[in-house]
């Protein structure tokens, strides 16, 4: 099973698609929305639907996956969550690059905060990032230097920000879910 969360523009056709491309390598992809808006409120959402749909799952293998701000919530919800995650293009700032976009820029310092200390040394390994030359919004290097000490990184030529065709990383996505 492989949960998808959109990223900032949650009424983009490229979600969609996006689902489509995923459902190549696993049936059953579900799509979970959120506000974007209010980041302290998306957290308990995201928490409490993640939890609802692996409780369905009945023992199959769970994947979480994120575009942009998607990102973002995905290696932090997968990690609370214990499932794997990957990220296309994460925001790992949101509250310095969306101001004036959402409400609360604050609250992801706060969240930032709360969250487990060190949780990406904790959660080593458990996740794969998979970043655009040229991604056109956000600072894809620096993206690289802050999480390769912990994920592997994939670099692709072609796609920018919205990463409209995953359909090239697919296969290593799925050895990813299935990794023992």
């Amino acid at each position: 099973m492989i949960i998808y969360l959109h990223g900032f523009d949650s009424t983009s056709p490229g979600n969609h698609e996006k689902v489509l491309q995923l459902q190549f390598i696993d049936p059953d992809v579900r799509f979970l929305s959120y506000s974007t808006l209010h980041p302290r409120h998306d957290m308990q959402h995201l928490i409490k639907e993640v939890d609802k749909v692996q409780q369905q799952a009945e023992g199959k293998t769970t994947l979480i996956c994120g575009v942009g701000l998607g990102g973002y919530w995905a290696e932090r919800i997968g990690f609370l969550c214990g499932i794997r995650q990957v990220m296309f293009n994460p925001n790992l700032s949101p509250q310095n690059n969306m101001t004036g976009k959402i409400d609360r820029p604050e609250e992801y310092v706060d969240i930032a905060t709360k969250c487990v200390n060190d949780f990406r040394e904790k959660n080593r390994d458990q996740c794969l990032v998979i970043l655009s030359r040229e991604d056109g919004v956000l600072d894809s290097q620096e993206t690289a230097d802050a999480l390769s000490p912990y994920y592997s990184i994939i670099w692709d030529e072609e796609q920018s920000h919205k990463f409209k065709n995953i359909s090239v990383h697919l296969q290593r996505i799925k050895a990813f879910q299935h990794r023992v």
